[in-house]
């Protein structure tokens, strides 16, 4: 029965979305079924990721911090989407062993690299995590362009890239440097993406 009623939420809140947002989506191709991925869009807004979530038939997780789930809403929409209360931070290595168990078990992840909205337009330094998961999961990284302001009934476009491999020897993994440079490469595709017309 809460499978059912879930199903329906999520049917709902989909409806509000195509309506509010019309969005159009280019590239659903680029994610394969029953294969592990992290999903890597620019991050413009609070509904992005929902966009994102809604508009895909494979389910797509998304970790959050613990804090917000003291709020009976949010709890209840978390466990809608699928959403992951982790304890955040550079101490805590629980998002880590979460996130990789949901790649082990062929899920797709969603990560944002800016860890904040806008944060390539603030000159904030994007985060290395997704590139450091892909490479001790072996999964690959799309790599999202999201267009739009995300005004009402404004059209949102989602451009979903080619997956990112990567083939890095054990030594490079532990590298500052090295995960630096393929993130900085990362960013310049989701912004490839989110600049080309479509």
């Amino acid at each position: 029965m809460k499978e059912v009623f879930r199903r329906i939420i999520k049917f709902v809140l989909k409806l509000l979305v195509l309506i509010v947002y019309r969005p159009k989506i280019v590239g659903l191709e680029n994610i394969e079924e029953g294969k592990p991925a992290l999903i890597c869009p620019n991050h413009v807004h609070a509904l992005d990721s929902a966009v994102i979530v809604l508009t895909n038939k494979r389910k797509i997780s998304v970790l959050a911090k613990e804090s917000l789930f003291k709020n009976g809403f949010v709890k209840w929409l978390a466990d809608v989407f699928g959403i992951y209360p982790v304890k955040l931070g550079n101490k805590s290595m629980e998002s880590v062993k979460v996130s990789l168990k949901l790649l082990k078990n062929n899920e797709l992840l969603l990560l944002f690299p800016e860890g904040t909205r806008n944060g390539m337009a603030k000159g904030v330094k994007p985060k290395d995590g997704a590139v450091k998961l892909a490479i001790k999961s072996n999964a690959p990284i799309i790599p999202v362009g999201v267009q739009g302001d995300f005004r009402f009934f404004k059209k949102v476009k989602i451009n979903i890239g080619k997956p990112i491999y990567y083939n890095v020897s054990k030594e490079d993994a532990n590298s500052k440097e090295v995960l630096d440079k393929l993130t900085e490469e990362l960013m310049l595709e989701i912004v490839k993406l989110r600049d080309e017309k479509i």
